[in-house]
């Protein structure tokens, strides 16, 4: 009897697949935006950083081996953020 009933309902594609193909694609556009931003904030990190460590060495001081490594890595997570979060969400 069931088979009888399954065969007479009509099997189509999944509900949503078009909205969930729009929002894919939404999803990529305002990704790489927002890569792009992310580009732009590592290179004003960079140019802060380097600014401040010229700064350092003009006034002087010595010591400054953690402020060059904590600017520099973030200029690099900066970077490296981007793809890590394409791959996570696959795009």
């Amino acid at each position: 009897m069931t088979l009888l009933v399954m065969s007479f309902c009509s099997v189509s594609g999944q509900p949503g697949i078009a909205e969930m193909q729009q929002v894919r694609q939404d999803l990529k556009n305002s990704f790489f935006s927002a890569w792009d931003a992310c580009l732009v904030l590592a290179a004003i990190l960079g140019i802060i950083g380097g600014l401040r460590i010229y700064h350092n060495l003009q006034m002087g001081r010595d010591r400054f081996t953690a402020e060059v490594t904590g600017w520099f890595l973030a200029a690099i997570f900066m970077v490296l953020i981007g793809p890590f979060l394409q791959k996570l969400m696959g795009i």
